[in-house]
């Protein structure tokens, strides 16, 4: 009875990601996975819609050739079958979801100076220096891998995290709404197979429409027009296919030109690489063979293998100990994330566009106008005085005569003022500075004790 019984759970139950898990693990959804219903029933309405069109006009008397419909019939039948299948392979399988590591991985050649992008692994383990972006040779091409902080693991090449999914993800293309999934290495055909039978129906569904009314035209000899207006089913589908064609198919033709420059959308907008070489281009037919012909890879993370729950209850990110941020103690930007939100030890969030719209920019304003008064006053102070020095040699000295300064009746007053030069172009920098400083005085025709007179410098001094 004492000894320590270890709690086991699969490892879908205690994931740390935000996806949704049915069938005990065996398929994963992402977080907005409720958006399948609205896809299916797009999908399915204008579908279910065309074949009971085409059974009732083979069941129509008037029709000359009935038979024609079954094989559209059967068509439409394929299509939509295939369209739904592959949306559901899309979204209901890993997409390469990388495993999490449980502890901070070892760096050997790490360097040893300590660069702000590493203080919070020295904050936490002084020993330790670990670098947020490190290279990789990728097909003798130099990539850098950078560091992820919620998952505590150096990303692979081509591997992003995605912020609504909370996992990184292999060969990351894009987080897609339609399918409530993450886009991946192992769902990436699936995906472009989803839309490109989704464009052949609407295409299909498009031509057929037309064809049904041309043909009542034909059969019933009245005008184009009429017989439009007597198939109104068929003007709702050819409306409502040629809208749907535009997005899906705009997304089929965008989606081969990457396939065959082997990019991602995510590298495609984050990336050029007009300028530069692309490491995974391996020709056409050579990306077409990885995409669509070899083998898909094998999971990363087995969903129903048992682990111990206070393993992963325990696993903290780095970013999660206030007072270590790479910010400050009491704000944390979860720059990873891509959230771009403040957050305080309070837990209280707000958004930097918020944080900007509260600063108090009037007194920067006035602390700026008051420096430009000062500027102006020094230049013309300036103007008519002669410089004490030319071509740095001393009038004083020239003529003999020993230079004397302001220090003798400095210490008569019994002030001691700190002096410092500075030129008129220098107080454009001191503006973000919250010292306020003074004009000095500038005495033109201070004489010594031995009545010997001797200009002292006549540039414009500031009081500290």
């Amino acid at each position: 009875m004492a000894r320590n019984e270890t709690k086991l759970k699969r490892l879908y139950q205690v994931w740390r990601g935000s996806n949704k898990f049915l069938c005990g693990g065996r398929l994963i959804f992402g977080p907005d996975a409720s958006n399948l219903y609205l896809s299916t029933i797009l999908i399915l309405a204008p579908s279910v819609m065309f074949l009971v069109k085409m059974y009732l006009k083979m069941e129509d008397p008037r029709t000359r050739h009935p038979k024609l419909s079954i094989p559209i019939l059967s068509v439409c039948w394929v299509l939509t079958l295939l369209d739904i299948f592959f949306l559901f392979m899309t979204s209901s399988r890993d997409p390469g979801i990388v495993r999490r590591s449980l502890t901070l991985p070892e760096i050997d050649d790490a360097p040893d100076s300590t660069t702000p992008s590493m203080e919070w692994v020295s904050g936490r383990t002084p020993n330790l220096r670990l670098p947020r972006v490190k290279d990789v040779k990728v097909n003798g091409h130099t990539v850098k891998v950078k560091f992820c902080d919620t998952c505590l693991l150096y990303r692979p090449p081509r591997t992003s995290h995605c912020s609504i999914c909370n996992n990184c993800v292999q060969r990351f293309d894009h987080h897609c709404p339609w399918v409530g999934q993450c886009i991946g290495v192992r769902n990436y055909r699936f995906f472009f197979m989803f839309i490109s039978t989704s464009t052949a129906l609407c295409i299909y569904v498009f031509v057929f429409s037309w064809l049904n009314i041309f043909q009542r035209h034909m059969d019933e000899r009245i005008s184009i027009w009429r017989a439009i207006s007597k198939d109104v089913l068929s003007v709702i589908l050819i409306v409502y296919s040629f809208i749907a064609v535009w997005f899906v198919g705009g997304l089929t033709i965008f989606h081969s030109y990457l396939i065959c420059t082997n990019k991602t959308t995510y590298e495609n907008f984050r990336y050029r690489y007009d300028k530069k070489e692309n490491p995974y281009n391996r020709g056409i037919l050579g990306n077409l063979r990885e995409i669509f012909f070899s083998k898909i890879t094998p999971s990363m993370n087995k969903f129903r293998s048992f682990v111990k729950e206070e393993d992963y209850m325990m696993v903290e990110t780095p970013t999660s100990h206030p007072g270590q941020s790479l910010v400050t103690s009491k704000e944390n930007i979860d720059i990873e994330m891509g959230g771009g939100r403040v957050v305080d030890e309070g837990r209280k969030s707000d958004s930097l566009p918020e944080l900007l719209r509260n600063l108090n920019y009037e007194d920067l304003e006035d602390d700026c106008e008051e420096n430009d008064l000062k500027a102006k006053d020094h230049l013309h102070h300036n103007e008519g005085i002669t410089p004490p020095f030319e071509n740095g040699v001393n009038k004083d000295e020239e003529n003999g005569q020993e230079p004397s300064g302001s220090s003798s009746n400095d210490a008569e007053d019994g002030v001691e003022e700190k002096l410092v030069r500075v030129s008129s172009g220098d107080e454009e920098k001191d503006e973000g500075y919250d010292q306020k400083w003074s004009v000095g005085s500038i005495n033109t025709n201070a004489r010594s004790e031995d009545g010997t007179g001797s200009p002292q410098s006549t540039s414009p001094m500031l009081r500290r």
